[in-house]
């Protein structure tokens, strides 16, 4: 019966108050609340004293009655404070509150809760005063300490029931008709901003609350802040760099648990062969997982809901919906659906309540929870749009050197899912902070940000949306705008650019399957590239800065004190073009998947690809040439693999040569570089530039480098190119004489002295030593793609002939051409593409011969010796040739008065050997020689065999057998010859009959001269050969000299004047 005295005193309160002001009340005031007499209060007082032990007792024992006298003790209060002075109200929650004083039993603190959610739903909840005059609302401040106290209590319901209580009474006063004023707003999210500083200062509590409490938690400070001035906020991030670190904490978990994302989300990438969508567990929405008082708060403004007006931008039109929505079963509106479902507890399983909803409505509800999370992110973004200029204005507590509030926003905001609304505001705001603060932000500190930001904008410009596409176009653009502006140069950015577009093609499918069982270039790699081509696009982008509200030139980015150093677009196209080139190579090693094992070829230079379109990194780039090298090592191809290796050493010596701490000096690299010219001969700054978060020149040691090269010496040792061994230990040496590892320098000196032996070897060989063969292969066809119409240099094994490489190139590419027929032209004429069969394939596959440097190309002389040299010489070409026999009629071949010859000489991109096994020709120039050129080249060339043999210096007497050998094999081809064979068929040819007639008298002296000379040759060698030979070969000495006296005689016939020059 306590409720029946508690209310008998309201009402006679009630009725003394009416009759108090009733005669000197204004017309149309409300009656003044009544300061009741000090005897009259105490007597009020020690009822609800008693009544309160009564309710403390009962509920230590659990009896149900304490609870409903609990909550009469409450509404008690609740109609006090609208009759008497509220601070003597006051009184009766201070001791009410002294009694149930801190974390209580659970049956305890659920009826202070209750006591409290009754008591702060009064009408006059926010003007009531504080319980001194100087103190502000004193039952907010209650409030917010017995809240923020549950929030620490064990028992799970009690913290939700706290967190449910703040967002209902916060849900009342933002609709509350009497506050809608700016000025009322302020006042109220002051009352609940210290909430925010007590979740700071315990943020542990936070911590610990469950999922659905965060939820409801963050609405609440998000609703605080959005309402709250600049200048309580500022004051906020004032107090220490910690505290304004947890503030953003505080945001980063709002924009967690209120992210949206849609399974069948069209702005995303699409599906990835590396994680497909479907086996991605989608966290379930935020509608779902509605506590029961948001749910509540739903029923009960279900049909408050006001209809939209217009037509919304994404094109729904909720008011034109067919007539069964309107039904009893599908109420038309939301909530009324939701309340049903509720109601004929269709929503015990929120994937059930989902599917309950008319499709219209469940869209409906789909685009309510993506407006939540545009809400949510809009708001925080706002935030720090606001810190960021305190933050320039530096008058608050923050760490300056590397704005982690600012970077930590950004990389969660980037990194999750977001509308459509969110991307159109943030990137006005992410320009404005990068104006503000590019140099801090893009600085060394802040690596693993800037390389998160550029990895998400990579990863938005492959989104299937034109609109977000176009603004990761514009961030990609402000941070280059801002790299140029503060570091005078964009090397770093593009090393970031390039690390991050690696990690992106291990995400992103860059192909997928025709129809046809083939792969073709996907949907994402293609979208990635026009992205990466409109960053490059001046035109198109002023439009879209223009279209999206952002400055007109945001590229152009000025140094005052040095006007020329200025950012242009034809920067940012060299900075496309790098992407461009690291993408395609990506996507050409993708497509050439189904072919590696059987194409070596293509599969080396599409590594060599990767290396050259990923340099900027060393560590990429020494990862892609480790991939090549083992590729030529499966092939066998040593000195391509050896070249790999110096390649990868070549990197290690810039980056230390450029710091400073290593043995070697840019002496070194240009050595380094005459072996492989890969190696760049410039040491700049790139591989400092490249120090970013895991990547870079702090890795590379000067015992890397040591180890690459002793892996290149081992593998050219196999390719028997021991003449860059040679130069490479004396790269070696160095390092063990600069930390006197003795026995090191033992071992490499033992080495070289095998080496110089090994080249002598090579060197006195009466056979020319070759390390390799040449063929230059011509492809013709539609099919062959890119290759069609090129030329390239193939380097192969020394004992790889003509038919075996013809072979080889034919099963590799009969495999790739789908059935088109492939031919194989057999001679080197030249071809006419356009005469050629057009559904046909052609290749044309010649053996050449390398071109020494210091060669003569333009000389009428065979190149049979043309190799064959006593020098050590580095064995690298780049220019090759090859002869062609054809005569005018046009027949191949004719006789020796007929015969004319093309000389065709080929430029490679670059020399051999090569970090591949073949090389595009880049130049091609041709000579013909005339049928006497011809055979006056031929002789010239014996001569100068004979001659080469007989004045090349012997080191020792132990050379004399080697010689001898050569010089009888030289001379048995020279005067033991056949009737019509050799010199005499050449006189036969031009020297008698209508041929002579034909010759210039230049022409047929330099034909005669070269005649005598090498019959005078021939003459001095036979005497050598006699001097040199022992008793066993006296007989072939005097076939020799026989043949050469029967040569002469033949020759007087048409020389007669050789009888006396001989």
């Amino acid at each position: 019966m306590a409720w029946f005295f508690l209310e008998l005193i309201v009402k006679s309160i009630a009725l003394e108050q009416t009759r108090l002001f009733y005669h000197n009340l204004p017309s149309g005031e409300d009656v003044p609340p009544m300061q009741l007499k000090e005897g009259v209060f105490r007597c009020i007082m020690q009822l609800y004293d008693c009544l309160l032990t009564e309710v403390h007792e009962r509920c230590k024992k659990g009896l149900g009655l304490a609870k409903y006298l609990n909550s009469s003790l409450a509404f008690f209060c609740y109609d006090l404070l609208s009759t008497i002075e509220p601070r003597q109200v006051f009184e009766l929650v201070s001791l009410y509150l002294d009694k149930f004083s801190g974390v209580c039993q659970s049956v305890l603190h659920d009826c202070k809760l209750t006591f409290l959610q009754i008591l702060c739903d009064h009408d006059l909840f926010v003007e009531m005063p504080g319980r001194d005059p100087s103190d502000r609302n004193y039952l907010s401040s209650i409030l917010i300490q017995e809240i923020f106290l549950t929030w620490d209590h064990e028992d799970l319901s009690m913290r939700a029931k706290a967190a449910r209580m703040l967002v209902v009474l916060l849900c009342k006063h933002e609709f509350d008709i009497r506050y809608q004023k700016l000025e009322d707003k302020l006042y109220i999210a002051q009352l609940y901003f210290p909430l925010v500083g007590q979740m700071l200062d315990e943020m542990p509590v936070f911590y610990n609350l469950g999922s659905s409490e965060k939820r409801e938690v963050l609405i609440t400070i998000l609703q605080i802040i959005r309402n709250l001035d600049d200048t309580s906020l500022i004051k906020a991030w004032q107090q220490s760099i910690a505290r304004t670190r947890l503030f953003f904490k505080l945001l980063e978990e709002c924009l967690i648990h209120f992210e949206h994302r849609k399974p069948d989300d069209s702005m995303l990438m699409g599906s990835s062969s590396r994680s497909p969508l479907g086996d991605k567990p989608f966290p379930s929405k935020y509608s779902d997982r509605l506590s029961p008082a948001i749910n509540h708060y739903l029923l009960e403004a279900a049909r408050q809901e006001v209809g939209p007006q217009g037509t919304p931008e994404n094109g729904y039109l909720w008011q034109r919906v067919n007539s069964q929505l309107s039904s009893p079963s599908q109420p038309y509106s939301l909530r009324e659906a939701l309340a049903q479902a509720q109601s004929s507890r269709i929503g015990a399983s929120t994937l059930a309540l989902r599917e309950s909803l008319h499709p219209i409505l469940r869209q409906k509800l789909e685009l309510w929870e993506e407006n939540l999370s545009a809400a949510v992110s809009l708001q925080v973004l706002e935030i720090i749009e606001k810190f960021s200029g305190a933050v320039a204005s530096h008058t608050i507590a923050t760490d300056y050197g590397k704005l982690d509030c600012i970077t930590s926003i950004f990389m969660i905001v980037f990194s999750h899912n977001q509308p459509l609304a969110f991307w159109k505001a943030l990137f006005p705001v992410f320009n404005s902070v990068f104006e503000l603060h590019g140099a801090t932000l893009m600085a060394r500190e802040n690596d693993r940000f800037l390389k998160q930001i550029a990895f998400h904008l990579l990863r938005l410009a492959v989104f299937r949306n034109v609109n977000v596409r176009k603004r990761a176009v514009i961030g990609l653009q402000i941070l280059v705008r801002s790299s140029f502006s503060y570091f005078m140069q964009t090397s770093r950015l593009r090393v970031v650019l390039t690390i991050t577009l690696s990690e992106l093609m291990s995400e992103v499918q860059v192909t997928h399957m025709k129809s046809d069982g083939t792969l073709e270039e996907s949907g994402e790699a293609c979208r990635l590239r026009k992205s990466l081509e409109e960053m490059a696009d001046e035109s198109e982008s002023f439009n879209i800065f223009e279209e999206f509200g952002l400055p007109e030139k945001p590229l152009v980015a000025s140094n005052e004190q040095s006007p020329e150093h200025c950012c242009t677009w034809s920067e940012v196209k060299v900075l496309s073009d790098s992407l461009l080139l690291a993408l395609d190579a990506s996507l050409e090693h993708a497509l050439l998947a189904s072919v590696m094992t059987l194409d070596r070829y293509s599969a080396a230079e599409s590594f060599y690809k990767l290396a050259m379109a990923f340099a900027p990194v060393p560590d990429l780039h020494i990862m892609w040439l480790l991939h090549l090298c083992d590729a030529h090592q499966e092939m066998q191809s040593w000195a391509e693999a050896a070249q790999c290796a110096v390649a990868v050493a070549g990197v290690v010596m810039q980056a230390l040569v450029f710091r400073n701490d290593g043995v070697w000096s840019s002496d070194h690299v240009c050595a380094l570089r005459k072996i492989c010219p890969m190696v760049s001969g410039e040491i700049s700054s790139e591989a400092s530039a490249a120090e970013v978060e895991g990547y870079g020149a702090s890795k590379l040691t000067v015992d890397s480098a040591v180890k690459y090269l002793q892996l290149a010496n081992k593998l050219f040792s196999q390719a028997e190119l021991h003449h860059f061994c040679a130069s490479i230990l004396e790269l070696v040496i160095p390092v063990y004489k600069s930390r006197r590892a003795y026995g090191q320098l033992a071992k490499c000196h033992t080495m070289l002295t095998n080496i110089y032996e090994s080249i002598l070897e090579q060197e006195s060989s009466p056979i020319p030593f070759a390390d390799a063969t040449y063929y230059r292969v011509g492809f013709y066809g539609e099919k062959f793609g890119k290759l069609n119409r090129k030329e390239y240099v193939y380097r192969e094994a020394r004992d790889v002939r003509l038919g075996d490489i013809m072979e080889k190139l034919s099963h590799i590419y009969e495999s790739r051409l789908d059935g088109t027929t492939l031919h194989v032209i057999p001679d080197s004429r030249q071809v006419k593409a356009d005469e050629l069969q057009a559904e046909a394939c052609y290749l044309q596959i010649t053996a050449v011969d390398p071109v020494m440097e210091d060669e003569d190309l333009g000389s009428r002389r065979e190149r049979i010796f043309s190799l064959s040299t006593g020098s050590v010489r580095a064995r690298v070409f780049d220019r090759f040739l090859f002869d062609t026999p054809f005569t005018k009629n046009g027949k191949t071949q004719g006789g020796l008065e007929d015969q004319w010859k093309r000389r065709s000489v080929l430029q490679t991109e670059g020399s051999f050997p090569a970090l591949v096994n073949r090389l595009e020709v880049m130049k091609s120039e041709s000579l013909e020689f005339s049928p006497v050129e011809n055979a006056i080249g031929m002789i010239e060339t014996r001569t100068a065999a004979l001659r080469n043999e007989l004045e090349e210096p012997r080191s020792s007497e132990g050379d004399q057998l080697p010689r001898l050998q050569s010089l009888q094999r030289i001379l048995q081809g020279s005067v033991a010859v056949q009737v019509n064979s050799g010199v005499l068929s050449v006189c036969t040819a031009f020297l008698s009959g209508e041929p002579a007639t034909r010759l210039r008298s230049q022409e047929l002296q330099q034909l005669i001269a070269a005649l005598l000379e090498f019959m005078a040759v021939c003459k001095r060698a036979i005497r050598v050969h006699f001097r040199l030979i022992g008793d066993e070969d006296q007989e072939f000495h005097t076939q020799l000299v026989n043949g050469f006296q029967s040569l002469t005689a033949e020759l007087s016939h048409y020389i007669p004047a050789i009888l006396s020059e001989l």
